[in-house]
């Protein structure tokens, strides 16, 4: 008989009992032994070297989190039954599924016009025959159609114990103290009240640092000006290998990265022959196949390629002015000098946009306070730190990037 009732050491939380043998069976599958292989956090390890953590790590971590919050739940008299607890498990585990290679940094380079949630729902269905009645139940909480609305609240709200994981881990992988929150607490002073997630009033001062606390990990992490940078550089790569593979060029890649980059996927394509090949894709065949690419006798394809391996990233730069993204025009002309390339070619090497961070949308998705007197408060209602403005404002910044060796 094998010991399914495992207990795994985890660097943030210390040890982690696997909650049954369903759960243990499911971590199992190649399905979710994949996200051993992706990492949690992008290129983001070009800035903070930590950060080699994977997708594996968050999802074990967020199930433990939310097993922890289901137990506070039910000593505090809120009707969980057996089978829906477990369903909630499957549902934060496998929330992460259809994250492709380096997260969100190419999530809409190798299936254009589709994000991970949909993806992840898609191969949660092509579950659903073989676990029956528990998948379907995961997949009504993660679809928010189960009559139980805080258990979906917990998988995906605005205080969903996956934000409570990634703060928590991120910052300890990448030694960025500001994303430090008191998750304990937190699960402590949870309460459901008129059917909504929410928090007790005396927990108000740990959701407060919550939310500033992700508002800086955005800032200091997540958009970092050096991730957008190698982001953007991976992007173009990929784009352009896609563009030789098209027309015929044969490139070095995986049999899976192989059929993304010859055929055009698009959302209004996917069935489960495509889903079990994106399945077989993980970082190792998008690193792989750029470090062969180095040489490759594309000139735009090898010079991409050689800038993410040593490291060679874009300059980027910042503006909160929309005005900076007017100099495109004279930064692709300064790049067509300086390589001797055409305008098509020159715009591989060039990316801008708008980044922006909203860490609190009242309108999307409130974060309730349950007062003593048994009523609830919006959290911008109820902060005597924190004003509506202060927690739901948008910061929206602007960036272009483009090769260091470009004068302008």
């Amino acid at each position: 008989m094998v010991n399914k009732r495992k207990i795994l050491n985890d660097p943030v939380y210390g040890f982690i009992t696997i909650p049954d043998e369903f759960i243990f069976d499911l971590i199992n599958q190649p399905l979710f032994q994949r996200l051993n292989r992706i990492r949690q956090l992008g290129l983001t390890y070009m800035v903070y070297p930590g950060a080699h953590h994977t997708r594996f790590h968050h999802a074990i971590g967020a199930m433990h989190l939310m097993d922890e919050a289901i137990s506070v739940l039910l000593q505090k008299g809120i009707a969980i039954d057996e089978k829906e607890r477990q369903a909630a498990l499957v549902a934060i585990l496998l929330h992460d599924i259809g994250h492709g290679p380096f997260s969100h940094a190419l999530e809409h380079s190798l299936i254009h016009g589709v994000n991970h949630e949909d993806l992840s729902l898609r191969l949660m269905k092509m579950q659903e025959e073989k676990y029956g009645e528990i998948m379907k139940m995961s997949i009504d909480i993660f679809q928010n159609t189960y009559s139980k609305k805080f258990l979906h609240q917990l998988v995906s709200g605005q205080l969903d114990v996956d934000r409570l994981d990634y703060l928590m881990r991120d910052s300890f992988f990448t030694g960025v103290s500001e994303g430090i929150i008191g998750t304990e607490r937190i699960l402590k002073m949870m309460c459901v009240n008129n059917g909504d997630l929410a928090v007790e009033e005396k927990g108000i001062y740990s959701i407060e640092k919550f939310i500033m606390a992700r508002r800086l990990m955005y800032w200091q992490v997540y958009l970092h000006k050096t991730v957008v940078s190698a982001e953007s550089m991976m992007i173009s790569t990929l784009k352009r290998a896609q563009e030789l593979a098209l027309s015929g060029e044969k490139l070095f890649a995986s049999p899976a990265l192989a059929y993304f980059l010859e055929n055009n996927v698009e959302k209004t394509d996917l069935n489960d022959e495509v889903m079990s090949k994106f399945l077989l894709l993980d970082d190792s065949d998008i690193l792989t196949s750029i470090k062969v690419w180095q040489n490759h006798d594309d000139r735009i394809l090898s010079q991409l390629a050689s800038g993410l391996v040593n490291r060679k990233l874009f300059r980027t730069r910042l503006s909160s002015e929309k005005s900076i993204l007017d100099e495109k025009q004279n930064i692709l002309l300064n790049i067509q000098a300086a390589f001797q390339i055409s305008e098509k070619e020159a715009k591989y090497f060039i990316a801008s946009g708008s980044i922006e961070n909203n860490t609190y949308n009242p309108d999307l998705e409130k974060i309730w306070i349950s007062m003593k007197d048994h009523s609830r408060k919006n959290i911008t209602e109820a902060s005597d730190q924190l004003d509506h403005y202060t927690l739901s404002k948008v910061i929206k910044k602007y960036y272009i990037s483009y090769p260091k060796a470009v004068q302008l």
